[in-house]
Parts: structure tokens; C-alpha cells; sequence
């Protein structure tokens, strides 16, 4: 079933912002914490207050995956929300236009056959947990919006999953990145 996550970036939230870097294209406004909220409506056009931007997403099933990459998936992917991760990155990418006027299967080649996403993924779990957004269909300003936790002996880890799959012949498709790193510190604002 699709869950729809909203990341409202301002002043509350459990996690606060210890970076916001501009990867390729426009960023966004620098906040000082982000808060996650799981559900709520599309129809929700107004920001709630001491919010600087929403980003949206749905999770979905798993695309451009074959049968033993769901099962390899779910067999080792933790869930979110552990108590020992306290690190947190927060995601969003847009793909050029080249990249959707491929045909899915052709996504599929770059993604997986070329690029080894799954993989690359698989190498870092369960250490980091990720949970993928689907916005492109909302109309979002972002494609994508994915959220990583892990604990803070895994930042390395994490790290060297972030720029593995940076170098990958798939990166060449993103028009737009923003890389948010939070922790977070139990102080809700």
C-alpha cells in the first residue's frame, strides 16, 4: 500500500540539520531541523507554520527490480526507525528528461545492468536502512526523495555508499540533488 511521507524543513522536528549542500541544480533554503510525517493529504497546499519548504513522496513498490533483487531486498533491509540510528540523510534528486523519455527497460540497463544500483545497496545493508519517496507523479519539484538512517558508526559506511553510486554512469541522468545530513538529538523544537 502507498504511504504518503511528507519532510517539512524548518524550525521543529525531530532531526536537526547538521548540513544542506547543493549537489547539482537549485537547492533549497537552508532550515534548521526537518520533520517527518507519515500520511496526511496531497490536498494539503498550505505550509504549516516555521516551514521553509515540503518535500512529498509515496512509497511504492519496488521498480526496475527482478524477483531475487526484492527478495535479496527484503531480506536484509531493516526498517527505519531503529532506535540506535540517530544519523539520518535526506535525498531528493530530479532526473533530466532524458532519463524518462527512456523506455523502462532501458532505465532498467543504466540502473542495474551498468550501474549495479541494487548492489552497491546491498553491500551497505543492514548497517544503513533506506526508504524511497516517489514524488514525479505528485507533481513535486523532486523525482525522488529518499531517506537513509543508520547509526553513527556507520557514517563512513554510508559515506562510501553515497559516492559509490554518485559515480555510476546513472548519476549522469540527475538535473538536480540536494544532500540534507541530520541527527537526530531528541530536542524537538
Amino acid at each position: 500500500m502507498d504511504t504518503l511521507y511528507s519532510f517539512l524543513g524548518g524550525s521543529r522536528g525531530a532531526w536537526r540539520v547538521t548540513s544542506l549542500r547543493d549537489v547539482c541544480g537549485e537547492g533549497l533554503p537552508p532550515v534548521e531541523r526537518v520533520e517527518v510525517v507519515q500520511g496526511g493529504s496531497l490536498m494539503d497546499a498550505a505550509l504549516p507554520p516555521a516551514t521553509a519548504w515540503r518535500l512529498r513522496g509515496l512509497t511504492s513498490h519496488v521498480r526496475y527490480a527482478e524477483r531475487s533483487e526484492v527478495d535479496q531486498l527484503a531480506a536484509i533491509q531493516p526498517a527505519t526507525g531503529r532506535v540506535e540510528a540517530t544519523c539520518a540523510a535526506l535525498i531528493p534528486i530530479r532526473k533530466k528528461a532524458a532519463w524518462w523519455a527512456l523506455a523502462q527497460d532501458e532505465r532498467r540497463a543504466i540502473f542495474e545492468s551498468v550501474s549495479h544500483h541494487t548492489e552497491i545497496g546491498l553491500t551497505y545493508l543492514p548497517a544503513v536502512a533506506r526508504r524511497l519517496h516517489h514524488s514525479r507523479d505528485l507533481g513535486e519539484a523532486f523525482d525522488f526523495v529518499t531517506w537513509f538512517e543508520y547509526a553513527p558508526e556507520h557514517a563512513v559506511a554510508f559515506e562510501k555508499l553515497v559516492y559509490a553510486l554518485r559515480a555510476t554512469p546513472e548519476w549522469n541522468y540527475v538535473e538536480r540533488e540536494v544532500d540534507i545530513r541530520l541527527v537526530r538529538d531528541g530536542q524537538h523544537a
